[in-house]
């Protein structure tokens, strides 16, 4: 049976190109949502390193690497879920990476991972440039992961946008969905929370939305704004503009009573 009710955490961090600074940053951010009671933390896309895309590729990792490790060494040690917000993971492809979401579990094991789907290329107004698909190989798969503490499904900043995703996610049976993030400052001031408390709003489910935030070099700076959001569309808790923890309660009868009262997952025609 799942949890009925639990502590969530989302994380909010101003990663740079330091890996080494970057990991230590989010394990004592997660230990501080941990240290708060919370249960399932989530961290931030990218959170092991926001630097030059050669260099993120010089860096990636497998599943089983030492990015990992460490969270999944602390997951075990405070008898937690950690959602590993996204590392870059190695592909088939040896120019290439895949923007990979992990679902850590409190005994260490991955018992599930998210490769994004929806790739950001976009020359933003503000002069900036992204083009993630010629460093990043995209997804194929919706992933729902099941846990002691309920379904969690798996997105990724720019898949916010996408929501025949997230109707996917709960057509899965999704109650908690995370959405770790690098949003820019440019977008996410206009476009951040209205799309994440319509995920929520819209798919009758917790949102837990970790975030980048800050200066992370010189062409790159991000909105910030990680919050959770209940099934409702209320925000239940936000970071402030700077790097930190913000903590709010998973409720199942919360979950259930607002899926009653407002039944629209079943009244779908398309």
């Amino acid at each position: 049976m799942p949890a009925s009710a639990y502590l969530m955490g989302a994380v909010q961090m101003t990663s740079t190109a330091d890996r080494a600074k970057n990991l230590e940053a989010a394990l004592r951010l997660v230990g501080e949502a941990a240290d708060l009671g919370a249960k399932l933390v989530a961290l931030p896309e990218n959170f092991a390193f926001m630097g030059p895309e050669a260099e993120r590729l010089a860096g990636a990792e497998t599943l089983e690497g030492p990015t990992l490790g460490a969270i999944r060494e602390l997951a075990r040690r405070r008898g937690i879920f950690v959602v590993a917000g996204s590392i870059a993971e190695t592909s088939p492809s040896p120019k290439m990476t895949y923007n990979t979401s992990a679902v850590v579990a409190d005994d260490g094991s991955i018992v599930a991972a998210y490769r994004k789907i929806h790739l950001f290329d976009v020359n933003i107004p503000d002069g900036a440039r992204y083009a993630e698909s010629e460093v990043v190989v995209p997804g194929d798969k919706v992933v729902v992961a099941p846990t002691q503490l309920g379904r969690l499904g798996l997105t990724v900043c720019y898949d916010l946008r996408f929501p025949e995703l997230y109707r996917k996610l709960a057509s899965l049976g999704a109650e908690v969905i995370t959405i770790p993030a690098a949003f820019t400052l440019y977008t996410g001031k206009d476009h951040w929370e209205v799309l994440v408390r319509a995920r929520a709003i819209e798919n009758l489910a917790y949102v837990i939305a970790p975030a980048q935030v800050g200066r992370h070099s010189a062409n790159r700076q991000t909105f910030g704004n990680a919050m959770i959001v209940d099934p409702w569309g209320v925000v239940l808790a936000r970071c402030p503009d700077a790097e930190g923890v913000c903590v709010a309660p998973f409720s199942r009868p919360r979950l259930e009573r607002c899926r009653v009262e407002l039944p629209a997952l079943k009244h779908r025609k398309l």
